[in-house]
């Protein structure tokens, strides 16, 4: 139901409990249009078309067929004038590093392998139904295969052809017709690049000379037939904008895209509540998002939603349509930050944190630094490019490691190895998945107790929400991994020395809104693990257990409305929070249960206790070690 009322802007959750309240639908006004009645069959004059998000990678030795079981995470919704536009976007909001459904150079071209994923569904058949008939597989085999009807198999070969087509052109013989049939039908301008041999940003300014650009239409529920009240909108290569840019002064909030592991519903807290506060400060907000599982999605909660997909191009035109004062990155976890090189890039004003501390905090050697100045405590570490040189460095920090890439969420693709062959396997895996990408490598303190901690900051001065202890030891992802507010059994001393650095490290890094530390501590010393300024996945968790919106005085904070002493917190200290990480492993039964790193529940709980000699903890603090990977 969730879809279909964002699929439709008929809020069906909504009318349904009023209506077993007592009141009949013809009572009830349509919430979009705000004159008509409620009693009415959608009419749509656009296209949608959901994709599920898969996370596969994540359970290694896992079945990846899919059938009667449900084994994605999370969804994208694309909306189009016509279903290859709307299949197009879907596929960009995936976030799979995919720039559509094809012409992006990482097709499948061995047939076999093709034949064999036809046959065995799993979550790329669609990319690879695509991949079958550029190869040009017989339409007629890929159909009896999958049994998928013809017209949909129809549509994906209709692109294919636009392809090839559109390869017999360069940048400059490009004809305008065909350019604009392309973007009707869903292409990014970095798929028309690769398919000619040239820069997305000559694609762009190719299509802007010749008057190609984005419009915006409403979603109405009545395909145009009354006036609509709420501004709800996609993209298309119509001709006429429905979306009026007024004078009031604007903030963008970029959204976290579908959820997955790593990345959830927490991030969506955090960006439903910073809408909520830029609203109060006076601003006219506007949401940037795909996901229809989500409320920031709702067509009430920002003054302006843009289904459309959190993919620079997307959010580019948007931008230059509504020029606002700035956009909020730190609110919509790795997706929104990935975006913020560009907008740097493209001199457009980060609000809060600035780039260059949100790129310090995550280029190791310049963090590093800044801990080392500080007299801040930290794992020793190196960056690496090529197997080689990691077994040299490891030679030098000494086994056990933590190897991770730089720029993930989730502990995407992190691993603790113990001995050289290790290491050159899993670096060479990351290299190949990878070859530009920087690649860490952090002593591992084995046996370290974990913990976190989350602050406000206006650049000044710092307010510490919340610490939290975790359950299990260091080594295990903070997602998967028991945390309990405030700490159980960190002494004074420890805690003095975890608020010491948060302050520090706030400050030097001139956070402007919210920042999360997590710290390992050995022998009652406290070393730094990493710093992340921006809203992480346990703002809610402390919100929820302290009964504060946290969130919202740091949106304030970061529009320069209030200073953090403006605030009279009160926190809600009775007894203690648990955050219980919840996993999924009944749908893929062949998985290794061990957990390390990388990263694999699929959601989380909260649970109050009085104090420490409740049952329920005793029982998950007897189990911590129980799953910790060897």
């Amino acid at each position: 139901s969730a879809l279909a009322s964002k699929a439709t802007g008929f809020p069906i959750a909504k009318i349904a409990a009023k209506l077993a309240i007592g009141y009949n639908l013809d009572e009830l006004k349509n919430q979009i249009t705000q004159t008509t009645s409620a009693f009415f069959e959608p009419a749509l004059d656009y296209v949608i078309v959901k994709i599920p998000r898969w996370n596969f990678d994540k359970f290694k030795g896992s079945d990846r067929r899919l059938g009667l079981q449900m084994k994605s995470v999370g969804e994208a919704m694309g909306i189009g004038n016509n279903f290859q536009e709307a299949l197009q976007k879907a596929c960009q909001s995936l976030e799979i590093k995919r720039n559509g459904l094809g012409a992006d150079g990482r097709e499948l071209k061995d047939q076999n392998k093709l034949l064999e994923s036809l046959k065995n569904p799993s979550w790329n058949r669609l990319f690879h139904i695509y991949d079958s008939l550029k190869l040009g597989l017989p339409f007629k085999t890929i159909q009896q295969i999958t049994k998928i009807d013809k017209w949909f198999l129809n549509q994906i070969n209709e692109l294919v052809l636009l392809e090839k087509e559109a390869q017999n052109y360069n940048l400059e013989s490009l004809p305008k017709h065909t350019l604009k049939l392309m973007k009707e039908k869903g292409y990014a301008d970095r798929q028309i690049a690769h398919l000619l041999g040239c820069l997305e940003s000559e694609i762009f300014n190719k299509r802007i000379d010749l008057k190609i650009k984005r419009n915006y239409k409403l979603v109405d529920t009545c395909a145009a037939e009354f006036e609509a009240a709420t501004p709800y909108y996609y993209s298309t290569f119509g001709d006429e904008n429905e979306s009026k840019s007024s004078d009031k002064e604007k903030v963008i909030v970029i959204g976290s895209g579908p959820n997955r592991i790593g990345q959830g519903i927490e991030f969506d807290y955090s960006c439903v509540h910073g809408v909520l506060a830029a609203k109060e400060c006076g601003y006219e907000t506007i949401m940037i998002n795909c996901n229809p599982e989500t409320v920031s999605t709702d067509f009430d909660v920002a003054d302006k939603l843009y289904f459309e997909p959190v993919f620079w191009e997307h959010l580019y035109e948007i931008i230059l349509h509504e020029k606002p004062i700035g956009v909020i990155v730190q609110l919509g976890g790795q997706t929104a930050l990935k975006l913020s090189e560009k907008l740097n890039k493209y001199g457009i004003k980060i609000l809060g944190t600035s780039y260059d501390a949100l790129d310090l905090a995550e280029d190791r050697g310049r963090f590093s630094d800044l801990l080392k100045k500080n007299k801040i405590p930290y794992p020793e570490y190196g960056t690496i490019d090529s197997a080689t040189h990691a077994i040299e460095l490891s030679k030098k920090i000494g086994f056990p490691l933590l190897v991770r890439p730089s720029y993930v969420l989730g502990g995407q693709s992190m691993k603790i190895v113990i001995n050289e062959k290790e290491l050159e396997e899993h670096v060479v895996d990351l290299i190949k998945d990878k070859p530009d990408g920087k690649i860490l490598l952090d002593h591992f303190l084995e046996g370290a107790i974990e913990a976190e901690a989350d602050a406000i900051c206006d650049g000044k001065d710092v307010y510490i929400i919340g610490i939290m202890e975790h359950v299990e030891p260091a080594g295990i992802h903070s997602g998967d991994s028991n945390a309990v507010l405030p700490p159980y059994s960190l002494g004074d001393f420890v805690i003095n020395q975890i608020k010491k650095y948060t302050q520090k490290i706030a400050i030097e890094l001139k956070t402007v809104g919210l920042i999360n530390i997590q710290f390992a501590i050995k022998d009652d010393k406290v070393y730094i693990i990493e710093a992340n300024p921006r809203a992480s996945r346990t703002v809610p968790f402390i919100s929820k257990a302290y009964r504060e919106p946290y969130v919202n005085y740091a949106v304030k904070v970061l529009l320069g409305k209030k200073k953090v002493t403006d605030f009279k917190m009160k926190p809600y200290k009775n007894g203690y929070s648990i955050k219980e990480p919840v996993f999924s492993f009944d749908k893929f039964p062949n998985v290794n249960k061990e957990l390390g790193p990388e990263m694999k529940s699929t959601g989380e709980s909260i649970y109050f206790i009085d104090d420490l000699m409740d049952d329920y903890f005793l029982d998950i603090y007897s189990k911590r070690n129980l799953y910790l990977s060897k």
